[in-house]
């Protein structure tokens, strides 16, 4: 059995906590808010949680820890991952890895100077929809791939920290395109690398919360040839979008994560619905099952397998650090106006 401690009692906290109980390996024995009746109260929800902290360093030297899952804010995470390191435990954090490459940089330091074991929690390359339809990819189903178009929307953050552009790193490119940029890795080939980006950004619907953009547009091309162009979206109504279209010689493949078995119009509400809903009656499309849907189950199970087995994970830090750099790129790009290379100096 590995032994999980949670760093966080927020939205992704809860997911990753709802994550675990599908993990027949795994079992969440602590967790640590800065607020430690948020931490008492979050060990309640998901109990049995047997300890309570609202000190990382506390929690992390807990010798009945095997496993740190970080479910924190951009901007703890360097602190967070020196401190799991220097206490010996395997580290899973979540996306993105850091706010700059020269901070997933630093990251990447730390746990090989460390030695212990990492894994990036990139949710979306586990999503049944997107394994499925990396499976058939390789499998040849439609050729030689060639493009991708993804695009990750909704009308905005759940908590105030996302908005405060200078802390967290960025706006919705950083926030969701990491996810986009990976899968654009999945599936091209990890081997196969970035190497120019062009991007567009702008602050087009919520300058009175954040000077980041809340909309962002980007082209990443492939040393293979091939394109990806991703779209970030702080600005739509009406829940998730989470949508692939893969174009190759031999075919193309569509998913649509968001798209749901179950829809309607109702007039009284019924209680949660789907991540970002925006509205509680009128035209509903709830999300069955959202950990599993977006893949936060299975990725917690690959990583305690993988962890349990010794063995590097599909998604490690060095893969963070990749796509933070992608990133950093796309931001480049988005103040110069042209195309920018992309530069993996550590």
């Amino acid at each position: 059995m590995i032994r999980v401690g949670l760093l966080g009692s927020g939205f992704i906290a809860d997911t990753y906590a709802d994550a675990l109980q599908d993990v027949r390996g795994a079992e969440l024995v602590a967790t640590y808010s800065r607020d430690l009746a948020r931490a008492q109260a979050f060990a309640e929800k998901w109990g049995p949680i047997r300890r309570q902290y609202d000190d990382m360093a506390a929690l992390c030297a807990d010798p009945e820890i095997d496993l740190v899952v970080i479910a924190l804010p951009n901007e703890v995470h360097v602190e967070a991952v020196r401190i799991a390191a220097a206490a010996g435990k395997g580290i899973v954090c979540t996306k993105p890895l850091a706010r700059t490459g020269a901070e997933a940089a630093e990251i990447l330091r730390i746990v090989r100077d460390a030695g212990v074991w990492h894994g990036y929690a990139e949710s979306s390359v586990f999503s049944p929809n997107i394994a499925k339809a990396h499976q058939m990819v390789v499998a040849g189903a439609i050729g030689d791939p060639l493009t991708m178009r993804a695009r990750e929307a909704h009308s905005g953050p759940h908590a105030p920290h996302f908005w405060d552009a200078e802390t967290a790193g960025g706006g919705a490119l950083l926030d969701m395109g990491c996810h986009t940029v990976e899968s654009a890795r999945h599936f091209f080939g990890k081997d196969n690398p970035v190497t120019e980006v062009f991007a567009w950004g702008a602050t087009m619907a919520h300058a009175d919360k954040t000077t980041g953009e809340d909309t962002a547009i980007a082209l990443l091309k492939f040393a293979g040839g091939q394109l990806a162009q991703i779209e970030s979206s702080w600005i739509e109504k009406g829940g998730m979008q989470l949508r692939h279209e893969l174009v190759g010689t031999a075919g193309r493949l569509v998913t649509d994560t968001s798209h749901t078995p179950v829809w309607g119009f109702i007039e009284n509400p019924a209680g949660y619905l789907v991540e970002k809903a925006d509205a509680e009656t009128g035209w509903v499309y709830p999300v069955p099952e959202e950990a599993r849907a977006y893949g936060f189950s299975q990725e917690m199970r690959h990583f305690v397998e993988r962890f349990a087995e010794g063995r590097e994970p599909d998604e490690t830090f060095d893969d963070g650090f990749v796509v933070n750099c992608i990133l950093d790129a796309c931001y480049a790009s988005m103040r110069s106006g042209v195309w920018e290379t992309v530069s993996l100096a550590r």
